[in-house]
């Protein structure tokens, strides 16, 4: 469940106000419906089926009749500032993207996905917490970016045992990692660098989100520092434990994330690295 206590996004939004929080969970519920239509069906045209049925929930959304719950809890804070019908649907084309046994090219798709995937949840969820500045848009977008890979990252096992891969086959070949080894659960010579090689993407992204944030939006935007304050700490965690991430799941504590946050909230200026 979105939002649920202990989960990363419960702590990040520990400070919001509680109609800003609501319209947040609400948002990020909806992202939970389209990751699991586009990962939880074994059919690719099941879960192109599925995205084709929320392309016209978002219709009916804005047109004031929605149907489904999520969509329901959304429809008090479209006035709120940020939620929009483009990032909704923008969101729907990211997860086609990785509907049925995902694989990109290379890291452009890879990028192209988590900004649509992610970036536009982080872009409409800056918006619900009150962005003063269009610039925070950039550091939404980046900041989504290190979400979703420090998530791909994460779930890589998961996914391969859907038979799935979402690391850029181009990083695959360099680093001499068969997509066979991946769904067979192998860690092969060329695993850890090729981990290393897309933790730093999510570095990269995390840095540009931190150097884009205006002057004026530190506050408001606490909730998307944190997050990324936390996945920062998790692909720490990740890296120390040598990425042994196909046969295991990495989690932080609760009582870590919630030091994370307090410690985010505190100290605004505070920047990932």
């Amino acid at each position: 469940m979105a939002g649920a206590s202990g989960s990363s996004l419960h702590y990040s939004l520990l400070f919001l106000p509680a109609p800003r929080r609501r319209g947040v969970v609400a948002l990020h519920a909806y992202w939970q419906q389209l990751r699991e239509a586009a990962a939880g069906a074994s059919d690719p045209a099941i879960a192109g089926a599925q995205l084709a049925w929320w392309h016209g929930e978002v219709d009916r959304l804005y047109a004031g009749t929605p149907q489904h719950p999520v969509t329901q809890a959304l429809a008090p804070h479209r006035d709120l500032g940020g939620l929009t019908r483009q990032g909704m649907l923008q969101v729907l084309d990211g997860m086609r993207m990785v509907a049925g046994p995902a694989r990109f090219a290379d890291a452009a798709a890879l990028a192209r996905h988590c900004r649509l995937a992610a970036g536009s949840i982080a872009e409409m969820t800056a918006g619900l917490c009150g962005m003063r500045e269009p610039a925070t848009a950039d550091h939404a977008r980046a900041l989504g970016e290190g979400l979703q890979i420090v998530h791909i990252l994460r779930e890589l096992g998961e996914d391969a045992r859907r038979g799935r891969i979402r690391l850029p086959l181009d990083d695959l070949e360099r680093f001499g990692v068969a997509p066979a080894d991946l769904l067979a659960g192998r860690y092969v010579d060329g695993f850890l660098p090729l981990m290393r090689c897309e933790a730093q993407r999510a570095r990269d992204a995390f840095a540009e989100a931190a150097r884009s944030l205006p002057p004026a939006d530190p506050r408001a935007q606490h909730p998307g520092r944190i997050m990324a304050a936390i996945h920062i700490a998790l692909l720490d965690e990740l890296e120390r434990d040598g990425f042994r991430v196909l046969h295991q799941r990495v989690a932080l504590t609760p009582l870590r994330k919630l030091a994370i946050a307090w410690r985010t909230r505190m100290f605004p200026q505070t920047r990932a690295r």
